[in-house]
């Protein structure tokens, strides 16, 4: 299957997610879900060339989080929780498939205090409304915004093609902004449009990590 062929497809099971989900008919949105996320999986399988030491984490995360998207179409808390450590797993591995590429540098120092303000202030908002759920939300909170410092990091090396590098930042910065939607979702107001804005995000930055496998070719 190529590119184009990943890209129309997810875009047309996204676009069923999104009326499965408007309708609540859960029943047809989990299969349409789980087959939308296994195509970010088959998108970075097919890439050829990708650094040596970030192919096998970032598949890794890809699983684990195809994982999460199972447990959170399912009811319950329980699933949600299995969901959110899931994701927490996937963006670990993500964190270290961005160190192996890249070492710390200036650009992980800019990027680490605008974001650590950021998931300050969201966290600080969300907290009243954790409950038992604080202390798991505080460490998802704490590796998504490691991640997405990563991926800065990442941006920071120019021993890789800049595509590569934007295609990264990009990608972890839409999963991180989608990920503000799943928890408003839970935790502020439940409601469809947390769902539309969401998930295109979401997977936009899954497929941009996925495509990032093939486009970090070294430069010679």
């Amino acid at each position: 299957m190529t590119e184009p062929a990943i890209a129309l497809f997810s875009t047309l099971l996204l676009v069923g997610l999104l009326w499965f989900e408007r309708r609540e008919k859960r029943w047809l949105a989990l299969p349409t879900k789980t087959l939308a996320s296994s195509l970010f999986i088959v998108a970075a399988l097919v890439q050829s060339g990708p650094p040596e030491g970030y192919f096998l984490p970032l598949i890794l995360g890809l699983v684990l989080c195809l994982g999460g998207d199972v447990c959170l179409a399912l009811p319950g808390k329980r699933f949600f929780l299995a969901g959110l450590v899931s994701f927490l797993l996937g963006h670990v591995l993500y964190l270290i498939a961005f160190f192996r590429l890249s070492s710390p540098g200036a650009w992980t120092l800019y990027s680490a205090i605008p974001c650590a303000l950021l998931s300050t202030a969201v966290f600080m908002y969300l907290r009243p409304r954790l409950g038992n759920m604080l202390l798991p939300v505080l460490a998802y909170v704490l590796v998504i915004t490691l991640m997405v410092v990563g991926a800065f990091t990442v941006m920071g090396d120019e021993s890789y093609a800049l595509r590569g590098r934007l295609t990264v930042v990009a990608g972890a910065s839409l999963f991180y902004l989608s990920d503000l939607f799943v928890a408003r979702d839970r935790f502020i107001m439940r409601e469809f449009t947390n769902r539309l804005v969401g998930l295109p995000l979401y997977y936009a930055g899954q497929f941009l990590l996925a495509f990032s496998a093939g486009l970090l070719a070294l430069r010679t």
